[in-house]
């Protein structure tokens, strides 16, 4: 804490740190009263920069918001008002080509972008075709984010190249096998056996790590 803070302003930001963080988790002074059985008019005079906590209450202040003391007691940047959401950085993703939520469907090159955030941990992007993954909410016509890894583990959403053809399924692993699996009890699983796995017919291309659908 800035020891050597003038008095009045060392309460002033943390009367404007403290409401801040009232105004975030929905709490009012007769709230943090109740709640930490502190007197209602000293818990105001903290809020309204009146006076400073001793260092044990600035603690308990901490603890039940789930903060450290300085997110309290030290002066913040510029912060956004409580009911504001800042936009996620944006960027174009590129649609690589299109992958089968059904049969296996020949990856084609599209000449198309999507905004997206641009934190997704993503390489390319594919755009699903067909209804075998809808109980897992990708839909046709979603974008569905791929991050490529040679490997995924049982379960997870992958897409996967078998021949020169291209799917979207869980992926699971056997001794003898790998079956690939439709979230639509319409559509049987996709099973691959022995010389089916070779290297030239079987590959698993990447891990789907996020999708996106159209508001229609």
């Amino acid at each position: 804490m800035a020891g050597n803070m003038d008095a009045e302003r060392q309460r002033q930001i943390f009367a404007q740190n403290l409401k801040y963080y009232m105004g975030y988790y929905g709490k009012t002074t007769a709230d943090l009263a109740t709640d930490l059985a502190f007197p209602f008019s000293t818990v105001s005079d903290w809020v309204h920069g009146k006076k400073y906590p001793r260092m044990d209450k600035v603690q308990a202040l901490a603890d039940y918001f789930g903060l450290m003391k300085s997110h309290l007691t030290e002066e913040a940047p510029a912060r956004l008002p409580p009911n504001l959401i800042p936009v996620p950085q944006m960027r174009e993703w590129k649609v690589l080509g299109a992958t089968a939520c059904g049969k296996p469907l020949h990856r084609e090159m599209l000449n198309e972008t999507v905004t997206a955030p641009a934190d997704i941990k993503a390489d390319v992007v594919f755009r699903c075709v067909g209804d075998s993954m809808i109980n897992a909410r990708i839909f046709d016509g979603d974008d569905v984010f791929v991050r490529l890894q040679p490997e995924v583990e049982p379960g997870q959403i992958a897409v996967v190249r078998v021949g020169e053809e291209y799917t979207l399924k869980r992926f699971y692993s056997f001794e003898d096998c790998v079956e690939l699996r439709s979230e639509n009890p319409t559509h049987k699983p996709i099973i691959l056996r022995g010389a089916e796995l070779g290297k030239d017919n079987f590959e698993v291309v990447g891990l789907a790590v996020a999708f996106m659908s159209a508001v229609i």
